[in-house]
């Protein structure tokens, strides 16, 4: 494999792993305010539709784009409702969304198939740091969504780790009942959290459908929602991890499509099973070496402030 085949390969990595990196994004949010989101493949295929849907209604991917975050924003309201305001079981709520967002995808998506975007989010090289050898290429020669989550993953990791607000909403997590002593609001704090949650989702899934493969097709995330959840825990809610876990599974994923490339006899079915396995074999493990450390307390235990 020759150095450009190589940079090729490596930036594909970071294509790949960008959608489910937004996705585990928002679900560190939504968990570390003590909610479990078991419907991100639901939310992310939801976002994919609209943006995609909307995109080409007007032939701009970033009015798309903001389709996409207004449906994730309406989404994460109607789970925040069922399992903040109603108390549903999360675990159910989160595989009831995923259903319905499966199911309403290829619904309202079936006149979409086949169809392509144009334009989707082209790439373009950043300024000084694209002219650096190897590291320009991999890094810095892409669309704009990339460059967004660049800026996203520290902001997301100052924001919980090192500012009061930030505190605040590991505080839900951890210990809500002495959160609303000191006079946060759990309950409108939960819903803003897992409103967030589900944008960023929405903006993993939209990533999909305009830049990374702008076309429909029914299922498009082909279970990245689910790998962004295991993300979370193998992260331990840390995004600058989830970061480097989400390019881990866009190399794998990238790599197989390279292995196909090259004409080998292995079959392209086990070739497209291979990301999904190696990375939740590696997510497993880490797991079980880390024992769930820094997981929030009350993750998936609906709050009643009623409640002594």
């Amino acid at each position: 494999m020759n150095q450009q085949m190589i940079i090729g390969l490596f930036h594909s990595m970071v294509t790949a792993g960008t959608p489910i990196l937004f996705a585990a994004l928002g679900e560190i949010l939504t968990e570390q305010s003590g909610i479990l989101n078991l419907g991100l493949e639901g939310v992310m295929l939801i976002g994919a539709f609209s943006g995609f849907a909307v995109a080409i209604y007007f032939s701009n991917p970033w009015l798309g784009l903001l389709g996409a975050i207004c449906s994730g924003a309406i989404t994460g309201f109607l789970f925040g409702i069922l399992c903040i305001g109603l108390k549903v079981d999360q675990t159910i709520a989160g595989i009831a969304l995923t259903t319905f967002g499966l199911g309403l995808s290829s619904f309202l998506g079936k006149p979409f198939v086949g169809r392509i975007l144009n334009p989707p989010f082209e790439d373009f090289t950043l300024p000084i740091v694209g002219n650096i050898p190897i590291l320009g290429k991999i890094f810095f020669v892409h669309d704009p969504l990339v460059y967004i989550s660049y800026i996203l993953v520290p902001l997301v990791w100052y924001f919980i780790f090192r500012t009061r607000p930030g505190l605040h909403l590991r505080s839900l997590g951890e210990n809500p009942r002495a959160a609303d002593t000191l006079g946060i609001n759990v309950i409108r704090m939960r819903y803003i959290y897992t409103i967030l949650g589900c944008i960023l989702g929405a903006v993993g899934g939209a990533y999909i459908t305009l830049a990374y493969v702008p076309s429909w097709f029914q299922n498009i995330t082909s279970g990245r929602g689910w790998i962004a959840v295991a993300l979370v825990i193998f992260s331990g809610w840390n995004p600058l991890v989830a970061m480097g876990g989400s390019y881990l599974f866009g190399g794998v994923d990238s790599a197989t499509l390279y292995v196909q490339a090259a004409g080998t006899s292995i079959p392209p079915n086990f070739l497209g099973m291979a990301p999904y396995v190696i990375t939740i074999l590696t997510l497993v493990a880490v797991t079980l070496i880390k024992r769930r450390r820094n997981r929030p307390s009350v993750l998936g235990i609906p709050y009643d402030s009623e409640e002594r």
